[in-house]
This record gives structure tokens, C-alpha cells and sequence, in this order.
């Protein structure tokens, strides 16, 4: 039997409601995402490693209003408290890397834990599908970059280094304006300065294990020695945790030199320094000198934690036509025939480097100091750390897979 019209209008009023349900049910759960997600759609951050340093790039997060902090992951209670402290949120407070990586609700990690648990918590947050903001330097040793590299490149995740000196305006400027239109003729020597670090020759009393501090997980992978209070306090000291101010000071101002003359693998290197004044049971230098050569010219690096008078910290070019010195807070450009021009820094590093990472999220974009910059910016600190501990002129292969002495 045919249906009635009115059936047939009672049929399409139903089809009708039943679409518009469907879409609406959508629409509910789309609104619900993103209130999970938090207001603005918000990215879901958590914090590896809550230290000074931790605590000072989360704040620049934090300031974008971009992101909602809801982790802190730290291997000491203490750090912990710090951090809820200093921002002055209310974040699970968590020890383990892996129960962090666990959450479905993060999406991205800060990872600023010590150098030589940077691959393995990289690779594992990698692995867990969070995009990752890496703190420099990039790896702890040489061959750890391949590994890195090829990890982030599988993921698709987004990873950007802490180099922020790659985000800053008046850096492209400098780029930009007088190294890609050669105003500076031939660059010969770029020096890069940086002296002073009180944090780095603080008096440290030892004391018993902390019961609030896991150290076999701040161990890691490094050799396992007994509980040294020294050596977690101030774990720069030693090699087998950073690199000493090759790493901390050196591989910020090779990136930028490395940039600016667009070429970022050196041929060789040497360096020398050694303890000078601070006898306190550190086993890195306290004070550094390094000379790395490239096709054309020269790149030397000088640095103490001493207090040696330096105002104006960054890298000097000198060219066959002018010279050119930049820091972060300014750069000035001084021809050898006219008068000077100054460009003054304008915003905040910390805040734009954290910026161009959420932007790559968000817009799919590349950051401006993705994992193949980062692991550059490291490559001539290993090479420079092997001429000081080896006290020998070291070089890479053809390949640049290997360090060789000469």
C-alpha cells in the first residue's frame, strides 16, 4: 500500500529532525573538544624537568596565553614546589617521565632536564605523540644527533630547540640586511664572548639525600655513582651530565654565527682552558678558550664564569668592509667608510621562541629552530669539547659522522 501524504510529509519532517540531530550532536562534540582543551583553544603543556632554567622558558609560555600548564614533571619534590610556586597554578605534580607521557590530555612537553637525559626523554615523548620543545643543547653527544634527527622526522611531530636566538627580529634584520647583501665584504673572524656566571661558582655545602629525590632516575643512563648532593645541585660541573660552557654559552652563539654565514660545518677545531680559580670539586673548566675553522674564516669563542667585566655578551663579525656585533638586546654596524647604525631589540626572545613553537602546531608551519638547526648548533661544541679534553686539533670525516684527531 502507497503511503498517504501525509505519511510521506510525517517521513521527511522525521529524516529532517534526525539530520539536524546528527549535527548538532557533532556540534556538541566539537564544543566539548575544545572546552577540554581549555579556553582559545589552548595547547596542553607539560613541564620535564622544573629547574631555573625550566621554570624561566614555561614562563614564557605561560605569558602567550596560549598554553595551559597542567603538569610538572621533576625527578625532586622540591623543583616541583618551586615551579607551582613561581606560577602560581596548581599542576599534577608528577616524577615519572613515563606516567607524564601516559596523559591523553597532553600535547606538547618541555623537556628542559640535564644534557645527558635529553635524547632518551626526547625519543620517549616522540613516541608518546606530544610535540616537544627541546631546551639546548640539543644532545649531549656527538652521535646522538642522527638519532634525533631521524626520530623527529618518523614522528611528524613538531620539535623546536632552544636557540632562541633564531626567533628574534632584529637577528633576521641582521641577516637579512648586511650578511645576505654582504655590506660586510669578506667575513673573516666572527669572536663570540661570554663571561660571568654567579649561579656557576655558588659555594655548594654537601648534604644528605634529599628523601624527596629520585637519583637513579636523575642518573639515567650515565654511570651510576653514589648519591653526590654536588652533583645534582650543580650537575654543569661534570662531564657526564653537561658540557660545561662549550655547551651552555657555545652553542648559542655557533648557531648565530653559523646563520649568519650560512655555513655550519666546521673543519676543524682546538681549545684549551682549564680549572683557574674555582677548585670546589668541578671537574669542567671554569674558564675556556676555543678557535673553530671554517672554509673562510674563523670562529673564536672565549668564557669564564669568573667575574670578568662583560656588557655586552654576543658575536663580533669583522669583514673586509665593516664590522658587525650583535647581541640580544641590540646589534651595531660600524662600515669602515660612514657612520654607524644601531637596531635595538624589540619584544621578548623567551616569548617569540615559544611563539613560533605554537605556531608550527597550529599552522603546520616549520619552527624557527627545528631539530636539524639545534643538532648544528651543537656539532662544533662536540668538536670543540673533544680538542679540549683530548688536547689535540679535532676534525670531522667526509662524512661528518666521525671526530678525528689530526
Amino acid at each position: 500500500m502507497l503511503d498517504s501524504p501525509i505519511n510521506e510529509m510525517n517521513k521527511t519532517t522525521l529524516r529532517r529532525r534526525t539530520f539536524l540531530q546528527g549535527i548538532a550532536s557533532t556540534a556538541l562534540t566539537a564544543a566539548s573538544y575544545a572546552r577540554v582543551r581549555g579556553a582559545n583553544d589552548r595547547l596542553v603543556m607539560a613541564l620535564v624537568g622544573s629547574g631555573r632554567r625550566g621554570r624561566e622558558v614555561m614562563s614564557a609560555f605561560l605569558k602567550t596565553e596560549r598554553i595551559e600548564l597542567r603538569a610538572i614533571c621533576d625527578v625532586y619534590d622540591v623543583q616541583r614546589g618551586r615551579a607551582k610556586e613561581a606560577f602560581k597554578l596548581a599542576p599534577t605534580e608528577i616524577v615519572a617521565l613515563e606516567e607524564t607521557l601516559q596523559r591523553k590530555d597532553i600535547d606538547a612537553v618541555l623537556i628542559a632536564t640535564p644534557d645527558h637525559l635529553h635524547l632518551a626523554h626526547t625519543l620517549a615523548t616522540l613516541k608518546a605523540g606530544k610535540h616537544v620543545y627541546l631546551e639546548k643543547p640539543s644532545s649531549h653527544k656527538f652521535e646522538e644527533g642522527s638519532k634525533l634527527i631521524a626520530a623527529v622526522k618518523q614522528s611528524g611531530k613538531v620539535c623546536q630547540t632552544g636557540t632562541q636566538q633564531r626567533s628574534g627580529a632584529h637577528y633576521r634584520r641582521a641577516k637579512e640586511e648586511y650578511f645576505d647583501k654582504g655590506k660586510l665584504g669578506q667575513v673573516i673572524f666572527a669572536r663570540a664572548v661570554w663571561h660571568d656566571f654567579p649561579w656557576q661558582r655558588r659555594k655548594i655545602a654537601p648534604q644528605p639525600k634529599p628523601a624527596g629525590l629520585d637519583w637513579e632516575r636523575f642518573l639515567g643512563d650515565a654511570p651510576k655513582v653514589a648519591y653526590d648532593w654536588i652533583r645534582y645541585d650543580s650537575w654543569r660541573y661534570f662531564p657526564d651530565y653537561g658540557g660545561g660552557l662549550l655547551a651552555d654559552i657555545l652553542t648559542h652563539w655557533a648557531d648565530v654565527a653559523q646563520w649568519m654565514m650560512n655555513e655550519t660545518r666546521p673543519l676543524n677545531a682546538v681549545a684549551t682552558g682549564g680549572i683557574y680559580h674555582l677548585n670546589d670539586g668541578r671537574v669542567n673548566y671554569d674558564t675556556v678558550n676555543a678557535i673553530l675553522q671554517y672554509q673562510n674564516w674563523n670562529l673564536t669563542f672565549e668564557s669564564s664564569v669568573l667575574p670578568i667585566r662583560n656588557e655586552r655578551p654576543g658575536v663580533l663579525f669583522q669583514g673586509t668592509e665593516g664590522t658587525l656585533e650583535i647581541t640580544r638586546a641590540d646589534y651595531v654596524f660600524t662600515p669602515y667608510k660612514g657612520e654607524p647604525t644601531v637596531v635595538k631589540a624589540e619584544g621578548n626572545l623567551e616569548v617569540a621562541h615559544a611563539t613560533s613553537f605554537l605556531d608550527a602546531i597550529k599552522n603546520g608551519t616549520k619552527p624557527s629552530a627545528d631539530i636539524e638547526t639545534g643538532i648544528a648548533a651543537c656539532n662544533p661544541v662536540h668538536l670543540a669539547k673533544a680538542a679540549y679534553w683530548h688536547k689535540k686539533r679535532m676534525r670531522f670525516d667526509e662524512t661528518a659522522t666521525k671526530m678525528l684527531s689530526d
